[in-house]
């Protein structure tokens, strides 16, 4: 696969899983709490327009209580409210008030009375606590009723705030419209409620409430004042009772009729607009009568829309890694940060609650996992790449510098077989110059290919026993001729009889490159001295010169590939710096190193120090 590809194949692997694992974090508890605060949040940041008010309440409050008897007359109270009401013929009238039982008979019998005269009145149902049937109105009660509706909100189970209001609840085969729905269809003048899958109608009004989510809308409750409560008109029943008069701003209204006394309401709420304080149930039911009566609603964002989002945020996450780098792709990566930040913020200007965890999860982790993904691997990838081309440009160097010798010397003894007419004994010699050549540059090569194996991890040492006194008297009589250049004498110290194990070609190569080194960079007529010695399980093989020497940071960089000092520059002897790093990765590769000691123009001196554990017969003797 080309790499490109693969690389971009490895961002969408990557991000994919990112994507996944964001998703299901949108399930979780955690997530559709975070969604919730942040629909509350955004519901307060954007509060819905404040029209004139279609409803009004007529609220039982701690002064009505105060001034008219107490809880104990609550129905009287009630009874008198709708004494008030009647006078003033709103369109309906909605009692947020469970009559289940059978109260005081004055009180009971007044408050018929009230409702026989009351237009369009209806009575509230409530489920039995074991929700296992319904607590209707008393028969008497209920007969002058135009509708009953239920009074049940859903708070959210995971923030516990009211941001929807079902508008159906069923037991059995017995159902209930919402008191807020029933009270719309007598506004709109009875009109019949058509039912389907996906929505209700009632008269022009379409209400996108589904029915496998029990016909549930979010409330667009209207602005609070200082004091919590919205901006629906209300006035008390000690207020009415003072003074009856204020009853006429109630004409052609829908009414809510409820307790509001934190006393006795036992259905307060808490909604995204409270303030901090709960709502009793006969405002929640006058807000959601003002948004289904209003026509404007929100409504829920699909799955598939949500999977495409933050799908897109995702997909966006991947591109940008795969062909940015550096602060262009972490300046794009903030972009696409913000835009999964706005993106429910812009969807609710548009009327649609779109989930928070989802997208901001989405956004985050694939720009975590890009990122991570272009830092730890494709910069991997990229440093071998390199690491590669080096290699190669290494390799390079290598046959330039080390090759040029046996090359130049096979080259000038055909140019003379060429050129002269030779007799046979000299052809003799030339030809076995020239056979002697190629196997040193045969033997280069392949000393060369196995260093670069060994450094690549893809092969590893022979392990053969071989004497390292051999060794050295090898290199010393091909380093001869060379040194006799120059005058240079090259003096063999001790030399133990031991037997060490490892690879015999690459540490032949590794010996006499530190004594062509010493030739190459000692003046004429001095010494170069080989010896070596043991120390415990250490072999130690020393080639110790009288040359230029070298500075103390120059001793720390001379193992870098390609590093010269400035004294073997200036000395115009060729090189390329690369010799001493290959003798030094072969030494290492057999768990040895390398000590030098040195010091400008006094000479220098590298000491091989290799592992040779010393034989149990060795011991006994």
């Amino acid at each position: 696969m080309h790499p490109q590809k693969k690389r971009l194949a490895g961002y969408v692997t990557t991000v994919g899983i990112a994507f996944t694992l964001a998703l299901l974090v949108g399930y979780t508890a955690i997530g559709r709490q975070v969604d919730a605060d942040a629909y509350d949040w955004m519901f307060r940041l954007h509060p819905p327009h404040t029209d004139k008010a279609r409803s009004a309440m007529v609220t039982i409050d701690e002064q009505t209580f105060a001034k008219l008897g107490g809880i104990r007359r609550i129905r009287a109270i009630l009874a008198e409210a709708l004494e008030y009401l009647a006078s003033a013929s709103p369109k309906v009238v909605a009692v947020d008030l469970t009559l289940v039982d059978t109260g005081d008979p004055q009180d009971d019998q007044r408050l018929e009375e009230a409702m026989r005269r009351t237009r369009c009145l209806v009575l509230a149902a409530e489920m039995s606590p074991g929700g296992k049937d319904w607590q209707d109105p008393l028969p008497r009660f209920r007969k002058w009723a135009a509708a009953v509706g239920h009074v049940h909100a859903a708070p959210d189970e995971y923030n516990g705030i009211v941001q929807q209001v079902p508008l159906e609840k069923a037991i059995g085969q017995r159902r209930y419209w919402a008191l807020a729905l029933e009270a719309l269809r007598l506004s709109l003048g009875e009109q019949p409620i058509v039912e389907s899958p996906d929505d209700l109608q009632v008269g022009g009004i379409t209400i996108p409430a589904k029915r496998g989510d029990a016909r549930s809308v979010y409330v667009r409750y209207l602005p609070a004042g200082l004091d919590g409560a919205t901006s629906i008109p209300r006035v008390s029943v000690a207020q009415l009772h003072a003074e009856p008069a204020l009853a006429k701003h109630f004409r052609e209204k829908v009414i809510f009729v409820g307790v509001t006394a934190q006393s006795a309401a036992r259905d307060r709420l808490m909604t995204p607009c409270s303030a901090g304080q709960p709502l009793p149930g006969v405002e929640i039911h006058a807000n959601t009568f003002e948004t289904l009566a209003g026509g404007r609603f929100l409504t829920r964002a699909s799955n598939t829309s949500v999977f495409l989002v933050s799908g897109l945020l995702a997909t966006g996450a991947s591109l940008i890694f795969a062909f940015l780098w550096g602060w262009p792709a972490y300046t794009m990566a903030g972009v696409l940060l913000a835009v999964a930040q706005a993106t429910p913020h812009i969807f609710f200007l548009q009327d649609i609650v779109f989930p928070y965890t989802a997208p901001i999860a989405a956004a985050w982790l694939t720009v975590v996992s890009a990122a991570g993904y272009q830092h730890l691997v494709v910069r991997r990838q990229l440093r071998l790449a390199e690491a590669e081309k080096t290699r190669y440009q290494q390799a390079v160097h290598f046959v330039t510098h080390e090759m040029r010798t046996p090359l130049t010397a096979i080259q000038g003894s055909s140019e003379l077989m060429r050129r002269y007419p030779l007799n046979e004994e000299k052809r003799r010699q030339i030809a076995e110059l020239i056979h002697s050549e190629s196997r040193r540059l045969a033997r280069m090569v392949e000393t060369f290919l196995n260093v670069e194996r060994l450094s690549a991890g893809q092969m590893e040492l022979r392990r053969e026993p071989y004497h390292p006194a051999e060794l050295v008297k090898i290199c010393v009589e091909r380093a001869q001729p060379l040194a006799a250049r120059k005058a240079i004498r090259l003096v063999l110290g001790p030399l133990p009889d031991d037997q060490i194990v490892g690879d015999r070609e690459l540490m032949e190569y590794a010996v006499y490159n530190l004594l062509t080194n010493a030739i190459k960079y000692s003046p004429a007529e001095t010494e170069v001295r080989i010896s070596a010695w043991r120390r415990g399980e250490y072999l130690h093989l020393a080639v110790k010169d009288q040359g230029i020497g070298m500075d103390e940071e120059e001793v720390r960089n001379v193992f870098q590939k390609f590093y010269r000092t400035r004294s073997a520059v200036a000395s115009g002897e060729a090189g390329t710096g690369i010799g001493l790093s290959i003798v030094e990765q072969i030494v290492t590769h057999h768990g040895g190193r390398i000590e030098v000691e040195s010091s400008p123009g006094k000479g220098s001196c590298f000491t091989l120090v290799l592992p040779a554990p010393v034989s149990a017969g060795a011991r006994e003797k």
